[in-house]
């Protein structure tokens, strides 16, 4: 029992020591996703607050008249000098032969090249709640955006 509770004791230190990471005050770019999503998105983040963004992305699938569009705020936390991880919730609303409402969740993580360039790589469970969006969808994206 002991072991435990220094193991949790020292799991909470360093959570305490981990840095929020300075994020830039706009990026713009791709995400493409895999799964039950549109494929492809232009994807914009805007710097809120101390670790926190907002996250919107617009999908456009084979056809002009499906969309999809997801907003997302997110809490960032650096991992090491460029590396970071994040997680956020949000939703969003989708057009796919019916107009579907959708709440979302976000973790990933993303690397902060020397030049003004990020890469992410995230996971976004998705959860339908009207229209042709019934149930639990997975989608995994992979995102290249330029940061000013």
């Amino acid at each position: 029992m002991k072991k435990i509770l220094l193991a949790l004791n020292l799991i909470f230190a360093v959570s305490l020591t981990v840095k929020a990471q300075n994020i830039s005050d706009h990026a713009i770019g791709v995400r493409i996703g895999g799964g039950n999503g549109t494929g492809g998105e232009i994807s914009y983040q805007k710097h809120l607050k101390n670790n926190n963004r907002l996250e919107v992305d617009l999908g456009l699938a084979s056809e002009v008249n499906d969309f999809k569009v997801t907003g997302l705020y997110q809490w960032l936390w650096s991992i090491e000098e460029q590396f970071n991880w994040y997680a956020g919730v949000g939703g969003g609303i989708a057009s796919a032969s019916k107009l579907g409402v959708y709440g979302a969740g976000v973790v990933g993580f993303e690397y902060n090249f020397n030049a003004p360039i990020v890469a992410s790589l995230d996971y976004r469970p998705e959860l339908g709640f009207s229209g042709a969006l019934g149930g639990l969808t997975s989608n995994i994206g992979i995102a290249v955006r330029y940061q000013f």
